[in-house]
């Protein structure tokens, strides 16, 4: 494990993460530092608790429309390979019972 410190808000965070995602958590805390900055601008009189939880909600948002994206791009994936998977059965069936 590597120890590392992450800013958000102008706080600093100890975490603890492996060598392999080092970059991946600074890129992410910068996303979220980035986002959470973005609303205290917007949100000026609003207390930082507040901001820090519309900035959450906004990323929790982004984040179910990628899965849910996500979800349907495999569901068509699957309806395709299904299809592709049928008409290649025909084929074979048709070139069997052609051989008989």
């Amino acid at each position: 494990m590597k120890s590392i410190k992450i800013t958000i808000m102008g706080k600093p965070y100890p975490l603890k993460v492996e060598e392999h995602e080092e970059e991946n958590m600074l890129r992410i805390a910068k996303f979220v530092d980035d986002r959470f900055k973005k609303y205290k601008d917007q949100l000026v009189k609003q207390p930082e608790s507040t901001v820090m939880s519309l900035a959450a909600l906004s990323i929790a948002v982004e984040l179910f429309e990628a899965r849910s994206m996500s979800s349907e791009f495999e569901k068509g994936e699957e309806l395709l390979l299904g299809r592709v998977n049928h008409s290649l059965k025909k084929l074979l069936d048709d070139i069997i019972e052609g051989k008989s």
